[in-house]
């Protein structure tokens, strides 16, 4: 991503530079096309509320200086040199990110966040807390790296819709300080709400976690640390994986929709069946609704995937309070299976 951001870069500094020369009074045959009102009105606003560079960069070395200064007293394992060179190699990671951002829409920050796994735990290494090390300038890494996609994305809305970029970036840093205090909250109430959270197979197993965690011992410990027969799983799965896509594009639409999705197929894997079974409902919804009605259904489907998505993630802050209060629920409902239910329909014949 580098090499291509220094090299589109590049092209569009020679296109810049290059001079034409006017041949007719046609705007379309010396390169240079008309700007339309709005797009310059665009310019003219977008341009006009410019951040001083000595903010900047003065703002990014005050926030390093208290992270190099506080980070190493939370996870002592993470040293105050290693967090520096963090801050150095993180605005080029940074940019690399915004810049893909801004052309697929698709944030690569946990790609970087992995890279800083498996440099900073090798450099630490086991004896010395690799682990917990790598974790901690992971986080510090996709900290960084996100903000800058997040920032550029509204600097896109706000160009969109006539804002003020200097608004844009104060609302950011607002957004930024509340994150700072609202994010810990919520992580204690999660904490102090579920006991079980985070372990695999609980309501809340937090499948991210154990990847990061296993990328780490990973990069501590080696292939070593890997079970047996796992790297061999992961190339023929991995192969396998490009050859389904391959199929998929070289086939004709009508087939290639009957062929899954090996992405979709591997969410399952780290989040559990029952997100299949959810997806699977959903999918079934969707195509319903599409059969009898597809252009309502394509102009309403993301309102109500939006809905869906906002009302279960909201959801969680009320059931983590009643979980606080120790309300227990009236009813409790598990599906077993046909002999696991026989075992249970005897004992409860032998307690009346």
């Amino acid at each position: 991503m580098l090499i291509l951001t220094a090299w589109s870069l590049r092209s569009q500094h020679k296109k810049s530079s290059a001079s034409t020369l006017p041949i007719s009074d046609d705007e379309q045959s010396n390169g240079t096309a008309a700007i339309s009102y709005d797009e310059e009105r665009r310019n003219e606003l977008f341009l006009k509320d410019q951040i001083p560079w000595y903010i900047a960069y003065g703002g990014y070395a005050a926030v390093a200086a208290v992270s190099i200064g506080t980070v190493p007293q939370i996870f002592p394992q993470l040293k105050w040199y290693q967090i520096l060179v963090a801050y150095i190699v993180a605005p080029i990671l940074a940019f690399c990110n915004a810049y893909g951002t801004g052309l697929t829409d698709w944030s690569l920050v946990t790609t970087y966040g992995k890279l800083a796994i498996f440099a900073f735990g090798a450099w630490t290494g086991a004896s010395h807390g690799g682990v917990l090390a790598g974790l901690a300038a992971c986080g510090v890494m996709m900290s960084i790296v996100s903000t800058a996609a997040d920032l550029m994305q509204d600097f896109k809305t706000g160009y969109l819709t006539l804002a003020s970029p200097r608004s844009m970036f104060i609302s950011q840093v607002i957004g930024t300080a509340m994150g700072c205090v609202i994010a810990p909250c919520v992580f204690w109430l999660f904490y102090k709400a579920f006991d079980n959270i985070g372990i695999s197979g609980s309501e809340y197993p937090a499948p991210n976690a154990a990847i990061f965690r296993s990328m780490a011992i990973l990069g501590v410990d080696g292939f070593s640390s890997l079970p047996k027969n796992c790297l061999t799983l992961c190339y023929i799965f991995f192969v396998g994986a490009i050859v389904v896509n391959l199929i998929r594009d070289l086939v004709p639409k009508k087939v290639s929709n009957f062929i899954p999705i090996p992405m979709a197929m591997a969410i399952p894997f780290y989040i559990g069946s029952y997100f299949a079974i959810d997806m699977f409902i959903g999918t079934v919804i969707l195509f319903v609704w599409q059969k009898l009605d597809r252009a309502k259904s394509e102009t309403f489907a993301p309102a109500v995937a939006s809905g869906l998505i906002c009302g279960d993630g909201l959801w969680v802050l009320p059931q983590s309070v009643l979980a606080l209060a120790k309300v227990k629920p009236p009813i409790c409902m598990k599906f077993l299976s046909r002999g696991m239910n026989d075992k249970v329909d005897a004992f409860i014949t032998t307690l009346s």
